[in-house]
């Protein structure tokens, strides 16, 4: 239903404990559930934890649901494409991508509907 969730994220929040919560909130079920983290507000000094979500989040796993991925395939081409295009528009508004999932491979799934965990910033 293209909702817009927000995790809000305060300075005394416990850091590994937020962390892992909106790293799961946001690429879990390949983002496409309901309630999905899609947009982070780091509030003060908890933005300076933004390297550690990257990193933590290139550790992500991506394949078919078969081999327990912790990603899996976008349901559709057309929700892949739109994703693309929504990322690809970072490129150009002043956005910065922190983390770049376009072009992800899997081996022996060519025709997969496959993106990888992407973070922006500023967008």
């Amino acid at each position: 239903m293209g909702a817009k969730n927000h995790a809000i994220v305060m300075p005394d929040a416990h850091k590994d404990d937020a962390v892992n919560a909106m790293i799961g909130a946001c690429f879990g079920s390949a983002g496409q559930r309901c309630m999905a983290i899609s947009v982070a507000v780091m509030v003060g000094d908890s933005a300076e934890w933004i390297p550690e979500i990257v990193e933590k989040t290139k550790s992500l796993t991506i394949g078919p649901g078969a081999q327990n991925p912790d990603i899996t395939p976008m349901n559709n081409k057309a929700a892949l494409d739109r994703a693309v295009k929504i990322i690809s528009s970072s490129d150009t508004d002043g956005s910065k991508i922190l983390l770049d999932g376009r072009n992800v491979k899997v081996d022996g799934y060519p025709n997969g509907n496959w993106l990888g965990p992407t973070i922006i910033d500023h967008a």
